[in-house]
């Protein structure tokens, strides 16, 4: 049951999407043109999860909702990144495509709070 509640459980979701993509990073041997690369998504992955904490603590509907898009744009422009490193490291394709896959349903779901509070 835990397994499940946390997959609904936006602020264990998000820190742990952070989490993951340093753990991948780590993994990961840094040169000139992917040490860039990787210092992008861990800012993009896990300011993912602190403006959601943000979006939690919002003093007005209008201030959670700027924080919950800020939320949706940091998931996308962690897919971005997820594919150029995709290119950087060829051979772990298929974990880059898992993360990107987590990124992507965040994404929704962030689009789907930010169009509900519009109405």
């Amino acid at each position: 049951m835990t397994q499940l509640q946390n997959k609904f459980d936006l602020e264990d979701r998000t820190a742990k999407l952070g989490e993951t993509v340093i753990d991948f990073c780590r993994t990961c041997t840094q040169d000139v043109i992917s040490k860039p690369l990787i210092s992008q998504i861990i800012r993009s992955s896990t300011s993912i999860g602190a403006n959601y904490m943000e979006a939690n603590g919002a003093c007005s509907k209008k201030d959670f909702r700027n924080k919950i898009f800020i939320c949706k744009k940091e998931a996308q422009e962690t897919k971005h990144w997820l594919r150029m490193l995709t290119k950087c490291f060829p051979d772990k394709k298929e974990e880059l495509l898992a993360i990107w896959k987590e990124a992507q349903e965040l994404t929704l779901i962030f689009q789907k709070i930010t169009s509900s509070i519009d109405n």
